[in-house]
């Protein structure tokens, strides 16, 4: 009980997110009568991501919401992949047809060779079949590769609403804005198109909505529209590398890195224009290079102390990307549920808001234990 009167200080009212209360523009962010789950990229330890059988896998497993990340299409159309290349999650480096489409380009100050949405039309990415991402390591997944095709936000947005109808319960969207500043770039918009999908669906102007980005100036451009759309809708700052600029400010040639953003006073300048930080698990708990942990870092008690939720990613639940305290000795692929669990609920104890987490399942799991 003591976690949630510490948590209690930033509101004191129920969760909007969850309770259908409508939270005024400005306000301090509701919080939920329990943490958070957060299907990252749906169920992706389970089905391949950003693939509509990852997100029912999503919903079945107890997510309170799903998440889409959102590129754009040659034609102008958001499509949910992770990052506008889809050379390590479909299949089109085996398309021949498509060969002479492979590039190199610079992303987010990243140099990246492969193929991108951005170069192929809708219905050219629709003959493309999503595969899993992580092959080696989660190998029981690419049984499923070339079953599905690549999602339109909008069908997302559909498939969801369908669940929730179904199930009889409501499900929350995290969708994230990917690549700002460079889709910008390239003649694209995709905070309008963005703003223009979710207000043609009664589903996103209704139900629980939290926007991200790891750019600053399109939440604070978009966040008065979003709340217009959906009054209860949140916008959240995802943070990268402590050393990092935030790729809008690094092409305006700005110094600010995440770690400044991560600061007290940094914080502070945040909650202007975002209601939740993202942070990395690293972030709150670093990690040695073995992979131990370290002393636990402030950042969820500045955070609050600034009127922000703190909704951190990812965890996972392989023995690979657990802290080395807690994995076991199954090998570094083993789906280690143990372990998964007691990392969320360590977290959880330092007053985590919500987490994004690649199996939902063991997240309920873990929070329904509190």
């Amino acid at each position: 009980m003591q976690r949630f009167s510490r948590r209690s200080v930033l509101v004191a009212s129920c969760a909007a997110v969850l309770c259908g209360g409508v939270r005024r523009a400005g306000a301090a962010p509701s919080i939920a009568p329990r943490p958070l789950v957060f299907a990252h990229r749906g169920a992706s330890a389970q089905r391949p991501e950003h693939t509509l059988a990852s997100y029912a896998k999503a919903i079945a497993d107890g997510a309170d919401f799903v998440e889409p990340d959102l590129v754009l299409t040659k034609d102008g159309v958001m499509v949910c992949r992770h990052e506008t290349n889809i050379a390590e999650t479909t299949d089109v480096a085996q398309r021949p047809e498509f060969a002479s489409r492979k590039r190199t380009a610079t992303i987010d100050g990243r140099t990246v060779t492969g193929w991108f949405t951005t170069d192929f039309t809708l219905a050219e990415l629709k003959t493309l079949r999503a595969k899993e991402r992580l092959a080696t390591l989660r190998v029981h997944n690419t049984r499923y590769d070339g079953h599905f095709d690549i999602p339109t936000f909008e069908e997302m947005i559909d498939f969801v609403a369908a669940e929730s109808a179904a199930r009889g319960r409501v499900l929350g969207l995290i969708p994230e804005i990917k690549h700002s500043t460079h889709f910008h770039a390239l003649g694209f918009d995709p905070e309008a198109l963005f703003l223009r999908t979710i207000a043609a669906h009664d589903y996103t102007r209704t139900a629980p909505l939290e926007v991200q980005s790891f750019e600053t100036g399109n939440l604070q451009r978009i966040g008065a529209d979003v709340r217009a759309i959906n009054p209860q809708a949140r916008l959240m700052l995802l943070m990268g590398e402590r050393t990092n600029i935030p790729p809008d400010l690094a092409a305006k040639g700005q110094k600010t890195t995440f770690g400044d953003l991560m600061t007290p006073a940094g914080l502070k300048d945040v909650r202007r224009y975002a209601d939740v930080i993202g942070p990395s698990l690293t972030d709150l708990i670093p990690r040695d290079a073995q992979g131990a942990w370290l002393t636990p870092s402030s950042l969820v008690d500045d955070a609050h102390a600034a009127g922000l939720l703190v909704h951190a990613y990812t965890c996972r639940p392989e023995n690979y990307f657990l802290p080395r305290q807690l994995r076991n000795a199954d090998g570094a692929t083993a789906r280690n549920v143990a372990g998964s669990v007691a990392e969320i609920r360590r977290y959880l104890d330092m007053g985590l808001d919500g987490f994004f987490t690649d199996d939902p399942a063991i997240g309920r799991m873990a929070v329904d234990q509190i």
